[in-house]
């Protein structure tokens, strides 16, 4: 099923994503998934644990594209490849209008056009420019000097059709959080397939998945609550899972993550039911599952969090057989 595994908060010690990325190198996760950090940043994180010696495949889901220009992006992000020696997923978001707002004066009038012109400069440099280009995001006229690296995806923040349509012109993956399956499939990838239309195929689908395996005392409305509060506090999360058919309401996100274990959005159960439930998402045509335990390390911290991870990981890969 190819899972990746992701370090569910922004990272304020790296020695904290030191065991996640432990569990990527044995070899039962296939990549390790960071998400922005206005914390300790992201890319040097990754750098940290290269050189601590976990040289692993890694993905970011996703940061944000108001915070650097497409140049250090791409320059960024070879520079992960060559530290690690192993593949990686540059994933780039529009962030919320108040964020935009805050950074460059004003918010992007197309979200959508403008994070797929960034990822289309970002795309050009890597693959070797020079590139002329200007969107709304960004202005480059220029190239990177040319190196040798290993492979770097550039993907995009999906969640609703605009934005597939968007992504599947530009980026190599579509990257979504929280996306039920039949929502996926029915939804996004025809968006997908509609903006890939001059494409050669369309962008592979990862999706972030909160999970928790069921044990004594815990209630995965709690452990919902704790882990997707914030994102069921935002209009197009929620205008997302509505057009889902989850009900979600800005106003009310303790509602919200009852809804979402109803839905089973929030994946728990024994190792074999969540194993089950996962296997939906391949069966929609999502390539890579990212397992986000955020509700259990906010409720019981990260130990927790691993014992579930290391266990689900082997359910995982006894499935696959």
């Amino acid at each position: 099923m190819a899972p990746g595994l992701l370090f569910p908060l922004q990272h304020a010690y790296p020695d904290a994503v030191v065991p996640f990325g432990e569990l990527v190198k044995s070899g039962l996760a296939d990549r390790l998934w960071l998400a922005q950090s206005a914390l300790v940043e992201t890319h040097q994180t990754i750098a940290y644990l290269a050189g601590r010696g976990i040289r692993v495949p890694c993905g970011l889901s996703v940061t944000l594209i108001p915070l650097r220009h497409p140049m250090e992006a791409a320059a960024q992000a070879r520079s992960l490849a060559v530290l690690t020696g192993r593949p990686v997923v540059a994933g780039y978001g529009a962030a919320t209008p108040d964020l935009v707002q805050a950074l460059r004066g004003a918010p992007y009038d197309k979200p959508a056009s403008a994070a797929a012109g960034y990822a289309r400069a970002v795309r050009a440099l890597l693959d070797g420019g020079p590139v002329e280009h200007a969107c709304e995001a960004c202005v480059v006229t220029t190239a990177l000097p040319p190196m040798p690296h290993p492979p770097v995806e550039v993907g995009l923040g999906v969640l609703r059709p605009g934005m597939a349509r968007a992504a599947g012109a530009v980026a190599d993956v579509a990257i979504t959080w929280m996306t039920p399956p039949h929502y996926v499939r029915d939804t996004l990838l025809p968006a997908l397939a509609t903006g890939a239309a001059d494409r050669r195929r369309p962008p592979r689908v990862a999706t972030v998945v909160h999970v928790a395996l069921a044990r004594p005392g815990r209630d995965p409305r709690r452990l919902a609550r704790s882990a997707a509060a914030e994102h069921l506090r935002t209009p197009h999360y929620t205008d997302m899972l509505r057009r889902a058919g989850v009900p979600a309401d800005p106003a009310d996100p303790r509602a919200g993550a009852a809804a979402l274990v109803e839905a089973g959005v929030y994946v728990y159960g024994t190792p074999e039911e969540v194993v089950e439930q996962l296997r939906g998402y391949r069966e929609a045509g999502v390539e890579e599952i990212i397992l986000n335990l955020a509700g259990v390390v906010g409720t019981e911290g990260f130990r927790a969090a691993l014992t579930d991870a290391e266990q689900l990981l082997h359910a995982m890969a006894d499935a696959d057989g």
